[in-house]
């Protein structure tokens, strides 16, 4: 089999859209198996930027067939602009370049509604959800009261849906909410309006296609949103997104087995960054992590918000690989280090007295522990755009070296830049 996996090892915004964006010139299909519009890759090419928020990054490849799976909850009138912004610079001129499960679950406006009244209910303990209506339309899905893609252009299946759904939703949103409720007419009509515009992209049963491109010996990318420290069993609970945003998602969003992944490639900034609540040990709160902060442009390709920066973590990146089987990494943003005098690298943790190597599964106690750091002197050579690992300064390629050996795996590409040409290859992605 030739599927390869990229998932983010981190708090997601790690760079997965520019590295799926670069394997995308090896691979024939590339598919989003989980999350929703409340992920955004952003990528750069010649110096233009797109910014993706459901489509696969494999999309600005013509030769790319671009798949979003049933694991993936799906805003249709935010996928139509997506298309439509897209054509608009000459990409997706073929519509069947991007095909939709039938079986992937719609958000509709009361799972927004629901999303972001419960947010602003919290107060200083909200989670930190972008507000696009992801965890409810999860749990319609999980409490088999979902819209599928596929109720789209069935008009009586959707009609009834929606009569189920608004019953109890309105319920909630006007007498707990405080809010307008929604008419099941009204609905009904715009949404199987959007049918009618998505339906060339449609598709039955998007694993079996897969399973036989991968018979053919097609090669097969599997994009995930968001990091792995955001799962929803694996993450900083409750601190997470409403999927499972590991590896394994790749198999459950899309219908096939873990004997259909060869590779499973972690991506990782060369500093950690978090968007949103939750506990963060290497975060900088000084003026450090405000320049990596501005240097990277660490802001949300989604929300815009500021993304909060600290040092690596390697007692994090561990746990990742443990918990996805990484068997490569891909290092990003390693330009953005350029300038420093001084880098830091946790390699464990202080709780309570004790040294601890292994990553917390509590928040509690996660947001309890203290950073070990290992220091490392830094470099001034500007490596922006850099594409050979030999052009790097040693002090970067020590950098990188102690990584690999502490984690156990090595970086498969370098990343020296936002453009895809600012990209260093230690190893190819597919063997020819």
């Amino acid at each position: 089999m030739s599927g390869i996996v990229v998932v983010g090892a981190q708090w997601g915004d790690e760079g997965k859209g520019k590295v799926v964006d670069v394997f995308s010139s090896q691979a024939d299909i590339v598919v989003r198996y989980q999350g929703g519009n409340n992920a955004g890759h952003t990528l750069v090419v010649n110096g233009q930027k797109t910014v993706l928020h459901l489509i696969p990054s494999g999309i600005l490849h013509k030769r790319c067939t671009c798949i979003i799976a049933s694991g993936v909850v799906l805003d249709p009138e935010v996928l139509i602009t997506e298309i439509n912004a897209l054509k608009e610079k000459g990409i997706l001129t073929n519509p069947r370049q991007l095909l939709i499960a039938d079986g992937a679950t719609l958000i509709m406006p009361y799972h927004k509604i629901i999303d972001q009244s419960r947010e602003e209910r919290l107060g200083r303990e909200k989670i930190g959800t972008t507000g696009r209506g992801i965890g409810p339309a999860y749990e319609d899905r999980a409490s088999r009261k979902a819209v599928l893609f596929r109720d789209l252009f069935d008009s009586e299946a959707l009609k009834q849906k929606l009569t189920v759904a608004l019953e109890e939703k309105n319920f909630l949103i006007e007498n707990f909410f405080r809010s307008r409720p929604l008419s099941v007419a009204e609905l009904h009509d715009k949404y199987m309006e959007l049918g009618r515009q998505l339906e060339v992209h449609r598709i039955d049963d998007p694993g079996l296609m897969i399973s036989l491109a991968m018979k053919k010996k097609k090669k097969v990318l599997f994009e995930g949103a968001q990091g792995t420290l955001l799962d929803l069993l694996h993450g900083t609970y409750p601190f997470v997104t409403s999927s499972n945003t590991v590896a394994g998602g790749a198999c459950t969003g899309t219908g096939l087995g873990p004997s259909s992944v060869k590779k499973v490639i972690g991506i990782t900034k060369a500093y950690t960054t978090r968007v949103g609540t939750g506990p963060f040990p290497t975060e900088l709160h000084d003026d450090i992590g405000e320049l990596i902060q501005k240097k990277g442009s660490e802001f949300g390709a989604t929300t815009g918000r500021r993304r909060r920066c600290g040092w690596l973590d390697l007692v994090a990146l561990k746990y990742a690989i443990r918990v996805n089987g990484l068997t490569s990494l891909s290092l990003m943003k390693l330009d953005v280090l350029t300038g420093l005098d001084e880098l830091k690298v946790a390699v464990g943790y202080k709780y309570k007295g004790k040294k601890i190597t292994d990553f917390p599964t509590s928040a509690k106690v996660l947001e309890g522990v203290e950073p070990i750091y290992k220091s490392f002197k830094g470099w001034s050579k500007d490596i922006d755009g850099v594409s050979k690992k030999s052009e790097l300064p040693k002090e970067a390629k020590d950098y990188i070296s102690f990584i690999e050996k502490q984690v156990g795996i090595g970086c498969d590409i370098i990343s020296t830049g936002p453009d895809r040409k600012a990209t260093i290859w230690v190893k190819p992605l597919f063997k020819s």
